[in-house]
């Protein structure tokens, strides 16, 4: 999908010269992989708020030994031996929650973490890294 993406914005004359990241903030788009991570902080919003049936402790564990500044919602990170774990959705997540703002994920509903999300990304735009996983901290 995100090589179909590449080629459609190729194929406009005006943008076809730039970089793939430029011409989709040219085009005001985000590209798949970002709106994907997009679509997992809500999820995880919805579940550390209680708005889907499953239980907290199901999915994340929240770090209670923070001494530092943080979100005031941090996920514990945990450590696994294999690479496999690391593609299980609450591994995944957990390190780019914690680098959140507190106004976003303290938001009151689900619309008002996705209007924070979005406008924290546009200063702030995710960094997809080689092993696929993705921070906002480059």
């Amino acid at each position: 999908m995100e090589k179909i993406l590449r080629k459609a914005t190729k194929m406009i004359p005006e943008l076809s010269y730039l970089s793939y990241e430029r011409r989709l903030q040219r085009l005001e788009l985000i590209s798949l992989e970002q709106r994907r991570l997009r679509r997992q902080l809500i999820e995880s919003f919805k579940y550390l708020n209680d708005l889907n049936n499953v239980t907290l402790k199901e999915l994340f564990e929240r770090n209670s030994n923070v001494r530092t500044r943080n979100n005031g919602q941090n996920l514990l990170l945990r450590n696994f031996k294999t690479s496999q774990a690391m593609i299980f959705f609450p591994v995944k997540i957990a390190a780019t929650w914690n680098q959140l703002l507190e106004n976003i994920v303290s938001a009151g509903a689900e619309n008002t973490f996705k209007n924070c999300l979005d406008e924290f990304w546009i200063t702030n735009p995710p960094v997809l890294h080689r092993n696929n996983s993705m921070s906002l901290i480059p």
